[in-house]
C-alpha cells in the first residue's frame, strides 16, 4: 500500500507543479487582464475556451480513454508502441478533419456562438487551432503519464505555461488584442509544445513494427465514454450559455472569474484526474485495490474540502485583491459553490475508474445525463432567485445526483471499501465550520479576514481532536516522508 501511495504522491507532485506555477502566475496576472479586458470580452474567451474542451471530448471519440486502459493490458513494449502509433494517428486524423470543416464554416459558426461581437470570426478561428492542438496535446501528455515520465511531463507543462504567459502579456497588454490575444497566447503555446513532444517521441511514432489492439476493440471501450464525459463537461458549458442568455456576456465574465479563482481546487482535481487512473488500473489485486480506492477517496475529500472551505470564508477578500474593475467583484458569490462543484468532479473520477476497471463504461452515461438534466432544472429555478450563486448551487446539485447514480450503477461491479464514517466526519467538521464562519463572522475589514482565517486553520485541529487520523496512517505518513520507523501494516483502517 505504501508503495502505491508513494507512486501517487510522486506523480501528483509532477502534475501539480506546472498547475501550481500556472495558477499562481495566472491569478497574479488577473489584475492586469481584468484591467485590459472588459467583463464582456472575458465572457467571450471563456465561452470559446470551454467550447473547445467540449468539442475535443466528442472529436477524440474516446481514444485517449481507450489508450490509457489498454496500454496496461500488454507488457510487450513493441505492442505498446504500436498502440501509441494507432492512437496518435487516429486522433491526428479526426482533429484535422474537424478543424478543416470548422475553419471553412468559421463565419456563420462564430455568429452562432458569439453573436455580432467584434472580431468574432478571428476569435473562432483561433479556437479552431486550439481544438486541434489541445486534443492532440492531451494524448501526448497521456503518453508521458503512462510511461510515468514525470520530469518530462513537468518540464513540458512548465514550458507551455511560460510561453503562454509571455505571449498573452505581449498580445493583450503590449499589442492591445484583448480577447484575441488571450486565446492566441494560450493555443499558440500548446501548438509549439505539442510539436516538441511529437519530435521527442518520433522514433516510437515512426517505427512500423508490431500490432496493437484493433480499432473496433478500442472503440468498443472508448465510444461509450464519450456521451458520459461530454454530458459531464456540458455542465461547464450549459451554465455559461444559459447565463449569457439570461444575463448577458458580462455576467458570463463575472462567473468565469469565480471559476478562475477556484483554480486551486481545479488544479488539484486535474492532477488527481491525470495521476489516479494509471495508478488505479495498475493495481491488479482486487482486495488491495478496494482498500486503496477507499483510502485515497477519504484523503481527497479531506484536502479538497479544506480548500473549498478557505474560499468560502475568504472569497470576498480574494476577489477584491485580484480584480481591477468593480464589475468583477460579485464573483465572490458563486466562488465557493463553483469550487465545491469542481471538488465533487474529482470524486466522479473515482467512479469512472471503477467502471473502467470493470470495462463497463456504458454505466457512465445514465449518471451523466441525470446530472445534466438536474443542472438544467436547477439553473432555471435558481438563477433568477439567487443570481450567479444559483448557477454554482445548480452545478453542485448536478454532481450530487451524478455521484449517487454512479455509486448505484457501479457498486456491484467492484466493491470499494469506502470509509463512510470518516467521510461523514469530514463533511460535518469542514462544512460546519465553513458555513457557521460565513454566517457569523464579519464580512469586511481586517477583523473579518483574520477571524475567518483562524476558523479555516481550526479545521485540521478539530479533526485531530475528534480522532480523524488512524495510528496506522500516521505511521504511513512517516514512511512516505522517508522515515525509518517500523513498516506500517497493509490495511488502511483499524
Amino acid at each position: 500500500m505504501t508503495g502505491y501511495l508513494k507512486r501517487l504522491l510522486r506523480v501528483l507532485a509532477a502534475y501539480q507543479l506546472p498547475d501550481i506555477v500556472s495558477k499562481f502566475i495566472a491569478v497574479g496576472l488577473l489584475p492586469v487582464y481584468t484591467h485590459y479586458i472588459a467583463t464582456g470580452e472575458y465572457g467571450e474567451v471563456e465561452l470559446l475556451a470551454n467550447s473547445v474542451i467540449f468539442v475535443s471530448i466528442v472529436v477524440r471519440l474516446g481514444m485517449i480513454e481507450a489508450f490509457l486502459r489498454y496500454y496496461y493490458s500488454d507488457e510487450d513494449q513493441v505492442r505498446r508502441d504500436a498502440l501509441v502509433r494507432r492512437a496518435v494517428g487516429f486522433l491526428l486524423l479526426t482533429t484535422t478533419l474537424t478543424a478543416v470543416v470548422a475553419a471553412a464554416a468559421a463565419e456563420p459558426l462564430s455568429r452562432l456562438v458569439l453573436g455580432h461581437v467584434p472580431h468574432a470570426t478571428q476569435l473562432f478561428l483561433i479556437s479552431v487551432l486550439g481544438l486541434w492542438s489541445f486534443t492532440n496535446l492531451e494524448l501526448a501528455y497521456g503518453l508521458l503519464r503512462v510511461d510515468e515520465r514525470v520530469r518530462v511531463y513537468a518540464a513540458a507543462s512548465l514550458i507551455n505555461v511560460g510561453i503562454t504567459i509571455a505571449a498573452s502579456v505581449v498580445l493583450v497588454v503590449g499589442l492591445g488584442l484583448g480577447a484575441r490575444g488571450l486565446l492566441l497566447g494560450n493555443y499558440g503555446a500548446s501548438t509549439l509544445v505539442l510539436l516538441g513532444l511529437w519530435w521527442s517521441y518520433r522514433r516510437r511514432l515512426l517505427a512500423g513494427r508490431g500490432s496493437a489492439e484493433k480499432l473496433p476493440v478500442l472503440m468498443r471501450f472508448g465510444l461509450p465514454t464519450v456521451p458520459a464525459e461530454a454530458s459531464v463537461y456540458a455542465l461547464n458549458i450549459f451554465d455559461r450559455y444559459y447565463i449569457e442568455h439570461a444575463k448577458g456576456l458580462s455576467a458570463v465574465g463575472v462567473y468565469s472569474i469565480a471559476v478562475k479563482l477556484a483554480g486551486i481546487v481545479v488544479f488539484t482535481v486535474r492532477a488527481f484526474q491525470y495521476a489516479w487512473p494509471p495508478l488505479a488500473y495498475s493495481v491488479t489485486d482486487d482486495a488491495e485495490a478496494s482498500r486503496l480506492y477507499g483510502f485515497v477517496t477519504t484523503y481527497y475529500v479531506l484536502f479538497s474540502g479544506w480548500i473549498v472551505a478557505g474560499l468560502a470564508l475568504e472569497g470576498r477578500w480574494v476577489v477584491r485583491l485580484l480584480t481591477s474593475q468593480a464589475g468583477y467583484y460579485p464573483a465572490y458569490e458563486p466562488l465557493p459553490w463553483v469550487a465545491l462543484g469542481w471538488a465533487m468532479y474529482g470524486l466522479f473520477v473515482v467512479f469512472l475508474v471503477i467502471a473502467g476497471r470493470s470495462k463497463v463504461t456504458t454505466r457512465n452515461f445514465p449518471a451523466a445525463i441525470l446530472g445534466l438534466g438536474t443542472n438544467v432544472i436547477l439553473l432555471i429555478l435558481l438563477l433568477p432567485r439567487l443570481g450567479l450563486a444559483g448557477a454554482g448551487v445548480a452545478r453542485c446539485g448536478a454532481y450530487v445526483v451524478m455521484l449517487g447514480a454512479m455509486h448505484f450503477f457501479t457498486r456491484r461491479l467492484f466493491a470499494v471499501a469506502f470509509e463512510w464514517l470518516r467521510l461523514v466526519q469530514i463533511v460535518v467538521v469542514v462544512g460546519g465550520i465553513a458555513a457557521l464562519g460565513d454566517l457569523l463572522l464579519p464580512t469586511h475589514g481586517p477583523a473579518g479576514f483574520v477571524s475567518r482565517a483562524v476558523a479555516w486553520l481550526a479545521i485540521p485541529v478539530v479533526l485531530l481532536l475528534t480522532r480523524f487520523p488512524h495510528a496506522q496512517e500516521i505511521a504511513r505518513l512517516r514512511a512516505l516522508a522517508g522515515g525509518r520507523g517500523k513498516r506500517p501494516p497493509s490495511t488502511v483502517s483499524p
